[in-house]
């Protein structure tokens, strides 16, 4: 099922190629497929660890149904989460990308890391979290992007961050939610896979929790003083523990680089 959906992100791109080489543009459609999708019973109480924290520990799928939902027949249903409040001039750069610029920012296209909040907010696949009472261990099955960061932890002293795909993430837990909190992020990575980029000011605070065993809940805030008016905090989003191992996926050369990038030239003469 997992390679369908490369099969599926790979054909998104053919066919953004395709409408961005036409005049006009028609509009995206989102095919579907013909698979109903079964949602998954609660568990019963999560695990712990010997800390007595919960262990986030597992193979995560978007969804509810502990499996790739690529191919359901029933729509994901829309996150109700307050408008993003961006300066003006974030708002207008940001509506001004063509669908070629969108693609060619976009990491899952170019090959290049997601970073945070990118590994949940780009990223289709499945997720396996590995605990120890002192070790969060991250990692996912898109182009086999991984972090870690120990429990807890402070930032780096302000002298010692650089610039990092991951960036630098303090830990701690909030009962039983755990929060990791992300500063010093590059800014070729983007939030959402929308064009959301960021300044070099931005923080992302993500919190996890596991209310039952068969369940993780992901949120997200993102405070930008250079780019937003306040901080945005995204809905909680939903993912299942499934019982299938990550596979193996790299990008590497994505050829359709090259047509965007033609097809980004071609924009740039004509206006």
């Amino acid at each position: 099922m997992r390679a369908l959906v490369c099969l599926a992100i790979a054909a998104g791109a053919l066919v953004s190629v395709a409408l961005a080489a036409q005049d006009p543009p028609k509009p995206f459609v989102e095919a579907r497929g013909s698979v109903k999708p079964v949602r998954l019973l609660p568990g019963g109480p999560p695990p712990r660890m010997a800390d007595g924290h919960v262990d986030l520990s597992g193979v995560w799928f978007p969804g509810p149904t502990g499996r790739a939902n690529a191919w359901s027949v029933v729509p994901d249903a829309p996150l109700k989460e307050d408008p993003i409040p961006f300066q003006p001039w974030a708002a207008e750069k940001i509506k001004s990308m063509s669908r070629t610029e969108q693609q060619l920012g976009n990491a899952q296209v170019t090959c290049q890391p997601l970073g945070v909040p990118g590994m949940w907010t780009i990223n289709p696949y499945p997720h396996q979290i590995v605990m120890t009472p002192r070790l969060f261990v991250h990692l996912i099955e898109s182009n086999n992007n991984w972090r870690v960061v120990r429990l807890p932890r402070q930032h780096k002293p302000k002298e010692e961050q650089e610039p990092l795909f991951m960036g630098d993430t303090a830990s701690r837990w909030e009962g039983d939610t755990l929060v990791l909190e992300t500063i010093s992020l590059d800014e070729r990575t983007w939030i959402q896979g929308n064009g959301w980029f960021h300044s070099d000011e931005v923080k992302v605070t993500e919190r996890l929790r596991r209310p039952s065993r068969n369940y993780l809940e992901v949120q997200y805030t993102v405070e930008d003083p250079k780019v937003l008016t306040k901080a945005w905090t995204s809905a909680w989003r939903t993912y299942s523990l499934g019982s299938e191992d990550l596979t193996e996926n790299f990008c590497t050369n994505n050829e359709n680089v090259d047509q965007l990038l033609k097809l980004y030239e071609r924009e740039r003469g004509n206006r």
